[in-house]
């Protein structure tokens, strides 16, 4: 029978996300439902290693599920990496009663979470919070959607200013080891070329596409990039190689940077933060421990977190054949 459970702790970590707060609001009301205390932990694993903790209830969560960003504040922990300063997260925890939390970030997050619990038996449950989508054991982390949306906008805005000088442009966008963004960003905003880690385009299949697109009537053209993409050292090769090898083009680069990050959460995060909130807290109330929560089918469900940082996440192949048949 799986021990009652009386307080919960709610912490982010890594990287922020749109939605984070909307999930944290999800926490803490999930716990209040059930009668259960809830603590904000600051600062991620640095805050719980000081005892950085603050009782929260549902009316301590209002109006947040709106705002980007994280209310409890995030940051990287060196000392939790070691065995020593974990044990004095632990004491920290034990002190102030908490008996499981719930993390809200990514696969560096998870592995401390995983590694934590092998250590103490310490309950813990993961969501899923970062822009990139590279989580196993979801079709969506929270904040990407919103910095889908968040992209596009922007591109939109740039086609502007490109299609009104004739103008190539090189956007990159978020995305050091996964596609996700660049390749629907690419996609819903007519992109002519979308440059991933996943598909090695090559630099002169690159210009063959681009002269083809000129040859075709096109008179400006984007190019989006993930910034993890392997065909030129950085975006900003890339600018200069085409202009050495197609005059007829004036070539800009834009780096778009930390404000896909920012920005009030979507419909579908918001939606999904609480989601996943209350799941968490009443797969720990079930006695689970060691899960991220995830999206699967439209349905919420559990991924253990061994898998959920060894896995890797998969690009939708069907969007490549749309995005090569879209940029005729």
């Amino acid at each position: 029978m799986a021990k009652t459970i009386k307080k919960i702790g709610v912490m982010t970590s890594g990287g922020d996300s749109p939605g984070m707060n909307a999930a944290i609001r999800s926490v803490v009301r999930a716990c209040a439902y059930h009668n259960i205390e809830c603590f904000g932990i600051y600062r991620g694993y640095e805050g719980m290693i000081e005892g950085d903790f603050v009782k929260m209830d549902a009316r301590s969560v209002k109006g947040i599920i709106n705002k980007g960003g994280t209310i409890l504040k995030s940051a990287r922990s060196k000392e939790f990496r070691t065995k020593e300063g974990r044990e004095k997260a632990h004491q920290q925890l034990v002190k102030a009663g908490i008996e499981a939390f719930v993390v809200i970030g990514g696969d560096g997050s998870f592995t401390g979470a995983m590694i934590f619990n092998q250590e103490f038996n310490f309950p813990v449950m993961g969501i899923p919070g970062t822009i990139d989508n590279d989580i196993f054991g979801t079709t969506h982390t929270l904040g990407y959607d919103t910095a889908l949306n968040t992209v596009v906008e922007v591109i939109d805005k740039i086609r502007d200013t490109a299609s009104s000088h004739n103008r190539l442009f090189f956007v990159e966008v978020m995305g050091r080891d996964v596609g996700h963004i660049a390749l629907n960003v690419g996609i819903g905003a007519g992109a002519e070329e979308i440059l991933i880690p996943e598909e090695d385009l090559g630099l002169e299949r690159l210009l063959e596409s681009l002269r083809r697109s000129k040859k075709s009537g096109k008179s400006s053209s984007i190019v989006v990039v993930a910034e993890g993409d392997k065909i030129g050292k950085n975006v900003f090769e890339l600018k200069d190689y085409v202009e050495e090898n197609m005059t007829e083009y004036e070539v800009r680069v834009s780096v778009l940077g930390h404000m896909q990050r920012g920005g009030a959460p979507s419909c579908f995060d918001r939606v999904l933060a609480s989601r996943m909130g209350v799941k968490a807290v009443e797969s720990l109330i079930d006695g689970h421990s060691n899960f991220m929560v995830g999206l699967k089918n439209d349905v919420i469900d559990v991924t253990p977190f061994d898998q959920a940082v060894k896995g890797k996440s998969k690009i939708n192949t069907e969007l490549l054949r749309v995005s090569d048949i879209m940029s005729i």
